[in-house]
């Protein structure tokens, strides 16, 4: 397509954007107020169209490009685009399981310590590895474990650490990953609520061997679909890659044949010599590649990610602070030394309130906020789990009590001021009235 064709088309889009954006004014009551959201311009519909304009309908140039860029702003040597979080997740633990670690890898039987009030997906990569889930409890109001705990919990048999940062709010992680090192144990960050959250003045996801980001439309920025893997360390950076494509030993980008300059030169396994490096399969793998188009909208919101999170800790705070003093109302507070780019605004109802986590969800659901559970709340109470071999490390009094008590709400860029005041007004509506038996 010539060039001018090509900028009229991409011109047309923008204009599109802006009348489908049309008058968004929020009416109290009517206006639904999302708990979590992609906010997307007509800068993002823009990069969509490119990709598609050039048919980049595979993993290319643009997946390349913010897989350099993102490993960059976080400060990491490499970032290798997956699917989704969760299979970046199932990627992080596979690769650690890898017989290329020799006697380091990770084998069934061995114990990796998490958390139950958890998203199921931070625990469902080590089950489906044959590996033991070690269950620890969390703090109210933080969400997140403790170090004692976490050391409380090694056992023989532990290998590893996988958790993630709850809500956007950084676990201890500097001191866990120290825990990690003085044991000789893998640390894997669930690094998909808390991209851009700080800890020590250092991002999380740069701790452990290994962190994983979701790009799915709730998270901090968005492709639709998709996730990463990121590391420092090269070794398990090469491993992963294989594993996510298809397990290949080829090293290869999409485009090319013969980066290695002895593709039809190779003796590996039992295979005859000089057999098709691109057909030579080292690890036991999948295919967990995102697309150009994904990671073109990644791209355009990857600029954004700075303001998003500004915006995500303004709203979180504005809703701190008049919240603050409402009887009955556990609210949260950030783990000490941490800045959190915060996925959602955390609540408990306490246990001698006059109205329980029940009433108030219906009560902000019937006024259009919409509200989410603190994901699983305990993992080791439903019934997936059931039958599943793990170890509880503590009686998980906390987990419990999220299961039974705790939501959040929305702090995501899309809500405005205005819905904000709305939502504090409700809250504190409900609370007044039930509190005074009104």
């Amino acid at each position: 397509m010539d060039e001018p064709g090509r900028q009229l088309i991409l011109e047309q889009t923008r204009k599109l954007h802006r009348v489908r954006a049309g008058d968004n004014a929020f009416i109290p009551g009517r206006t639904p107020i999302l708990p979590s959201g992609a906010v997307l311009d007509e800068d993002d519909r823009a990069a969509l169209v490119e990709q598609a304009l050039d048919l980049h309908i595979a993993a290319g140039a643009a997946a390349l490009r913010f897989e350099r860029l993102f490993a960059r702003t976080l400060g990491l040597r490499k970032a290798h685009l997956t699917n989704s979080g969760s299979s970046a997740n199932l990627l992080a633990v596979a690769a650690l399981c890898s017989p290329q670690l020799g006697d380091r890898r990770l084998r069934p039987g061995d114990e990796v310590i998490t958390v139950a009030a958890s998203f199921p997906t931070t625990v469902n990569p080590i089950l489906q590895h044959g590996l033991v889930p070690v269950f620890v409890d969390i703090d109210i109001p933080t969400y997140n474990t403790t170090v004692d705990r976490v050391a409380a919990a090694i056992g023989p048999h532990t290998r590893a650490i996988m958790m993630a940062h709850a809500l956007g709010n950084p676990f201890p992680v500097a001191e866990i990953a120290e825990i990690a090192r003085e044991h000789d144990l893998y640390l894997i960050e669930d690094n998909c609520d808390a991209v851009f959250s700080t800890y020590q003045g250092r991002y999380t996801g740069t701790f452990g061997d290994l962190a994983t980001v979701s790009f799915y439309p709730a998270h901090h920025i968005t492709m639709g679909e998709g996730g990463c893997l990121l590391t420092n360390r090269l070794d398990l950076a090469r491993i992963a890659e294989s594993i996510r494509d298809w397990g290949r030993d080829c090293w290869c980008e999409p485009g090319e044949d013969d980066r290695c300059h002895k593709r039809f030169d190779h003796t590996m396994g039992t295979l005859p010599h000089g057999y098709d490096h691109k057909y030579i399969f080292s690890e036991v793998g999948y295919n967990l590649k995102t697309t150009d188009l994904q990671a073109g909208l990644g791209l355009s919101q990857l600029a954004k990610l700075p303001d998003f999170t500004a915006t995500r800790r303004r709203n979180w705070r504005m809703l701190r602070d008049r919240l603050a003093g409402l009887p009955g109302l556990i609210l949260p507070e950030p783990t000490p030394d941490s800045d959190p780019s915060w996925f959602g605004f955390a609540i408990t109802v306490a246990p001698q309130a006059p109205f329980d986590r029940r009433e108030i969800v219906r009560f902000l659901e019937s006024r259009r906020i919409g509200t989410r559970l603190l994901f699983a709340g305990n993992l080791t109470r439903h019934p997936a789990y059931r039958h599943q071999r793990y170890r509880i490390a503590d009686n998980l009094h906390n987990s419990n009590l999220v299961a039974e008590q705790t939501f959040w709400i929305g702090v995501y860029p899309g809500i405005t001021s205005e819905m904000l005041d709305y939502m504090i007004e409700s809250i504190t509506d409900f609370v007044t009235e039930r509190s005074c038996g009104c």
